[in-house]
C-alpha cells in the first residue's frame, strides 16, 4: 500500500508538470537539444521531417540563416519550407498534454486502489474457519 501510494505521489508529479510544460520552456529545450547536435543529426532530422532551420527568432537569426542555406530536405525544391521547431513545438506540445491526461487518469486510479486497500485489508474470509483469524 505505500509503495502504491508513492508511485501515485511520483505519477501525479510527473502528470502535472506535463501540462505545465510552457512553449517556452519547450523552445529552451529545443535550442539547447539543437545545439548539441552534430550537422549530420540535423540535416537528418530536416530531410526526415521536411523542415528547414530550427527557429526564426530575432537573436538567432544567424544561426537560423546558416541551418537554412545548409538544408537538403525535399521542401526547399518546392521553396516552401516549414521552420522544424514550429513542427516540433505542435507535436511536443500535443503529446506533452496527451501524456499528461493519461497519466493523471492512471494516476486517480492508483489512488483508488489505496482507498479500496485500506477498506478492505482487514476483512475476514467467509469461507475459512472462524478462528483463523
Amino acid at each position: 500500500m505505500v509503495i502504491l501510494l508513492v508511485v501515485f505521489l511520483f505519477q501525479f508529479g510527473m502528470s502535472c508538470s506535463c501540462l505545465a510544460f510552457s512553449t517556452e520552456q519547450q523552445e529552451n529545450v529545443l535550442y539547447s537539444s539543437w545545439g548539441t547536435m552534430d550537422g549530420d543529426a540535423r540535416k537528418t532530422l530536416e530531410q526526415h521531417m521536411d523542415c528547414c532551420g530550427l527557429i526564426d527568432s530575432p537573436e538567432k537569426r544567424d544561426e537560423f540563416s546558416m541551418d537554412a542555406s545548409l538544408c537538403t530536405a525535399a521542401c526547399k525544391v518546392k521553396g516552401i519550407c516549414f521552420k522544424c521547431g514550429d513542427l516540433l513545438l505542435q507535436d511536443g506540445g500535443e503529446a506533452l498534454k496527451i501524456l499528461g491526461g493519461v497519466g493523471l487518469f492512471f494516476s486517480f486510479s492508483e489512488l483508488l486502489g489505496v482507498w479500496l486497500v485500506l477498506c478492505y485489508r482487514n476483512q475476514k474470509d467467509s469461507q475459512t474457519g472462524h478462528d483463523a483469524f
